[in-house]
Formats: C-alpha cells, structure tokens, sequence
C-alpha cells in the first residue's frame, strides 16, 4: 500500500481526524475503481457538473475509472484518495501531468470529488494540499483546473491560494442539461 501524503498546508476548516490521503499506485488504482465509481456516481447525483449527465449509469463510471487506472499506470496521472477511519474511499483528486513536450513543468488537476455523505469535513481541502504535495514532488511548478462557475469548489479553491483566470459562460452542462459556466483557476508551486 502507498503510505499517507504528508500535507504541507494547513486547511482553513479542521481536517476530519480519522480521514487519511493517499496516492494510489497502478494496482491499487485498478483495485479501487469500484469505490471510486461510487463517489463518481454520488457526486453526479448530487448535481456536480464533472463532466457527466444523469443518470450516470455504473459501467460508464467505472469505464472512466478504470481508464485512469491504465492513466496511472503509464505515469500520465497521479491519483489521490480519501479515505475514513474504516477505509472506505471518500473522496479522490487527480493530477494529469501527461503533457505537451512545451510544457513539462505544468499539470491539470482533475475531478476533485468528495462523497456528500463526507462533506464539511475538510476533506476537499486535505485533497487539494495532497495535490500540491504530488505536483511538487513530480516537479511541476504550474497548476490549472476548472470548476462551475458560482459553486463552492470556487471558494475552495481561492481559499487554497488557486488564481482566477476567466469564467467561460455557457462552457459546459450540469448534469441535469442546463448550461453553466466554467471558471478557469492557476497556481504556481
């Protein structure tokens, strides 16, 4: 098993004690696709616009998982879990660091999600440390991500000292098919 991410930054709400971030190698990303197929699927439900429409069905989900599993596996994506005090995955973040020869220095942070049952807990914000953490240790200096224009990923992420470049009206869909906007976050490491 990969040992827990020491967290570098301290999160503005109190971290949730018996929660435990960790990077998942190629077989334990494989392993994990069920658990993270249900968290997908939760925060689908729930109304986040991470790139599925509802219902998501649990082969589509776990498809999607088990690509990123193969994304871990060929050293194209880091991918972190939250777990509880029981082990069960409660949230996830990637970094894609698979990138243009131009821009080895940069990463995408990719489909921060945390299971509603687990929220207001500090786990979002134990994941985006942990994020941090990978990227510097894979050497990336330039961070970038996108959320919903107006939601709480917004806060969030300013909190954790992400810049905001842009909203992009009409970008994207919510699950339910109404447009929405996206805005565009930064952070140099």
């Amino acid at each position: 098993m990969t040992a827990p991410l020491a967290l570098s930054s301290p999160c503005v709400d109190a971290p949730h004690a018996s929660t435990t971030v960790r990077r998942l190698g190629p077989n334990e990303a494989a392993a994990t696709v069920p658990a993270l197929a249900d968290v997908l699927i939760d925060c689908v439900q729930g109304g986040a616009s991470v790139s599925f429409m509802q219902p998501l069905p649990r082969d589509k989900a776990v498809a999607f998982w088990h690509n990123v599993a193969e994304g871990v596996a060929r050293n194209e994506r880091v991918l972190l879990v939250a777990e509880d005090a029981q082990g069960a995955v409660v949230g996830t973040v990637q970094l894609v660091t698979a990138m243009p020869d131009n821009q080895p220095h940069r990463a995408d942070v990719a489909k921060m999600l945390v299971h509603r049952k687990a929220r207001r807990q500090g786990i979002a914000q134990q994941l985006m440390a942990a994020v941090d953490d990978a990227a510097r240790a894979e050497g990336k200096t330039v961070l970038v991500l996108d959320t919903v224009t107006g939601g709480d990923a917004e806060r969030l992420y300013e909190r954790a000292g992400w810049q905001r470049v842009g909203v992009v009206p009409g970008y994207a869909l919510m699950p339910d098919g109404a447009l929405c906007g996206t805005t565009f976050f930064f952070k140099h490491l």
